[in-house]
């Protein structure tokens, strides 16, 4: 049992960290609890931590194929290179016309943001290598092993500190109610930024 509480705790900490930081979830939790309400930014969260624990079972199923193929992680850098390009233009142009729009709150359908959520993890393909590079360290430290539970433990671990980051921005933005119109309109030029320093990275990653 301690065994699987620190498994835990270590999983939690490093998903949660690891979607702290300013970045395309955490920014459209906050956007969409920012315009369409606080319930809608949760619902997204959760798609997003949804996503993940299916992205962290995956990675835990290819973690020995991916430590000895490297031209696997190529493939999905590239992959990432893209979406993060065309990711990019696209934010760059919806704040364009934002700026031209009056703002308007409107009350969505719960649904779809859990959709939307889902839909922006699942395309976080550098999520996969990220929790498999975490399994298999895991795994040489004698912290985890290929069991059932073990697996379960690591997988409800990384959801759980995603949604937690998810959440904490939703409530934060949500707080800040005189500087909600500004965030709105500034909220898609700041992941139109992001994406162009992601595809940067990526490119590093992919180029060294």
């Amino acid at each position: 049992m301690q065994q699987l509480a620190t498994l835990f705790v270590f999983t939690f900490g490093a998903a949660f960290f690891a979607s702290l930081p300013p970045g395309l979830l955490n920014l459209n939790a906050a956007k969409t609890g920012v315009e369409k309400g606080k319930a809608n930014g949760v619902i997204f969260g959760l798609g997003v931590a949804v996503a993940v624990m299916l992205q962290t079972y995956l990675a835990v199923r290819i973690a020995k194929y991916i430590s000895r193929n490297q031209h696997f992680i190529e493939v999905l850098l590239q992959i990432a290179l893209v979406l993060f390009f065309v990711l990019a233009i696209y934010f760059f142009v919806k704040a364009k016309k934002q700026h031209r729009e009056a703002f308007v709150v409107v009350e969505a359908k719960k649904r779809n943001s859990f959709s939307k959520g889902v839909f922006l993890a699942l395309i976080n393909l550098l999520a996969i290598p990220y929790y498999s590079g975490l399994n298999t360290v895991f795994h040489t430290q004698g912290l985890i092993s290929y069991k059932i539970i073990d697996e379960i433990i690591f997988i409800i671990a990384a959801g759980s500190g995603t949604f937690l980051a998810m959440y904490l921005y939703v409530f934060y933005f949500n707080r800040m109610e005189h500087k909600t119109n500004a965030f709105s309109k500034n909220s898609n030029y700041i992941l139109s930024g992001l994406m162009v320093l992601l595809f940067i990275i990526t490119c590093f990653r992919l180029f060294n």
